[in-house]
């Protein structure tokens, strides 16, 4: 157990991230995931809600992940990052093919109480509000296995593209941490239809899991091509919305009329 937060008051390294997680459905997940990446042991979704310095101003965003496997390795299968520094989008995804987005986060601690709410292209996609409870006991370290897709479909003039300049290759990022503190939270997670973020209508909430503070300490990180995925049945997963990994036409919304 920790007394306090070591660093200086108010550095925003000091800020917690919020972390949820709910349970969905198995096939929800099953349908978001291209061949070669498999649901894990439980239909869980994790939020990640965070504002952290990149590479040393204030980024907030919000991560989805679902529980995922890869060449049997459990790990998350990332969906999404939405943060508020478009100059991180493009460089990241070009680089390591870190799914991110444009998206306006605010999150914010006042005494007790946690909240928090994302918005992209005007809608609302998930609020939180809750009460923090007290510390949580100390964990140990911990080591996270994350799933990108790095891709480049093939240049293509009058139609879509059908090939690739790069097939599909899945990224492992091994992140290992340690934790300062963590303190619970009760509250309640809501998520509203949207077009450009679809949590709610293709990973719907069955069971709100867990939430919490937690204050991280940054051990070790590394990105390694893991392997390639089969590019023809990867084609289906290639449209995305945005910078995401959420399925779209076009790089919008399938439900919206897009020229």
């Amino acid at each position: 157990m920790t007394d306090s937060i070591q660093g200086n008051t108010g550095d925003i390294l000091n800020w917690p991230m919020l972390k949820i997680k709910y349970r969905t459905d198995p096939e929800k997940i099953a349908a978001l995931l291209p061949p070669g990446i498999e649901p894990g042991a439980e239909p869980n979704v994790n939020l990640t809600i965070y504002n952290f310095p990149v590479p040393n101003i204030p980024e907030y965003g919000v991560v989805t992940t679902v529980d995922a496997d890869y060449n049997g390795t459990a790990g998350e299968y990332t969906l999404g990052y939405g943060i508020d520094q478009e100059s991180a989008i493009f460089i990241s995804q070009e680089t390591n093919g870190q799914p991110k987005y444009p998206c306006d986060t605010t999150f914010y601690r006042m005494m007790d109480q946690v909240s928090a709410r994302c918005v992209h292209q005007g809608y609302t996609f998930l609020e939180f509000s809750g009460q923090s409870t007290g510390e949580l006991d100390p964990m140990d370290e911990w080591v996270q296995n994350e799933w990108w897709i790095k891709v480049s479909r093939a240049v293509s003039v009058g139609g879509p593209a059908t090939g690739y300049d790069f097939p599909p290759h899945v990224v492992h990022v091994m992140s290992k941490y340690g934790t300062q503190r963590r303190e619970k939270v009760d509250g309640e997670l809501i998520l509203r239809d949207s077009p450009w973020d679809p949590l709610a209508s293709k990973l719907p909430m069955r069971e709100q899991l867990s939430a919490h503070l937690w204050w991280p300490i940054f051990l070790d990180r590394t990105m390694t091509l893991a392997g390639e995925l089969d590019g023809e049945g990867f084609l289906p997963f290639a449209d995305t919305i945005s910078g995401s990994r959420w399925p779209g036409v076009g790089g919008a919304p399938a439900d919206l009329n897009v020229a």
